[in-house]
């Protein structure tokens, strides 16, 4: 074996071509990384965030309707009235969350918000801001301007449904929004 190299033996040489394949993969993954379209890279990270974020709204309203059932306590205790009264804003505070729960499963599914879940969920926000400040015998100025809120935000949610672009040829144009239906 003078002079010739057995199979399981390195030379100094030899060094440079075991690194050439890392070297061609390494240039692989930077081709790969840079041909990769950062838009669906975008989109893998707004599910991830969206799927904590429902993971969060989920255990918020579980520990929401604990709460509200712990509340029947209250009926034991207090009077009865200021127990139904923290049950009926606990349920339709409830009611917001599973609403802003809808609106981020439609994100989530559709890529799109959908204008009337959320003024569904402010609608909700607010009835239950009305009925608390009703219960506590609030100024009349306040729920005045709160009952012309809901009124603003019952006005945007018809407009909203009837020139929805889910409605007719997807345009969003119809009679109601101000143009001619075709």
């Amino acid at each position: 074996m003078n002079g010739t190299i057995g199979n399981n033996q390195e030379t100094p040489g030899m060094t440079f071509s075991h690194s050439q394949p890392r070297m061609n993969r390494l240039s692989e993954f930077v081709g790969h990384v840079i041909d990769t379209d950062l838009t669906e890279l975008w989109m893998k990270g707004i599910k991830a965030v969206l799927s904590l974020l429902i993971l969060t709204i989920l255990i918020a309203l579980t520990g929401g309707v604990v709460k509200t059932f712990l509340d029947i306590g209250l009926l034991l205790h207090a009077p009865v009235e200021i127990g139904l009264r923290q049950i009926i804003v606990d349920t339709l505070i409830l009611l917001a969350v599973v609403e802003v729960f809808k609106t981020t499963l439609t994100y989530f599914s559709e890529g799109r918000v959908k204008v009337t879940f959320i003024v569904d969920t402010i609608l909700v926000v607010m009835l239950t801001e009305i009925i608390s400040l009703w219960f506590k015998d609030a100024d009349h100025m306040k729920l005045l301007s709160l009952g012309a809120i809901l009124l603003a935000l019952g006005a945007i949610r018809v407009v909203a449904v009837r020139c929805s672009p889910a409605q007719g040829d997807g345009t969003g144009r119809g009679s109601f929004c101000g143009r001619e239906e075709i």
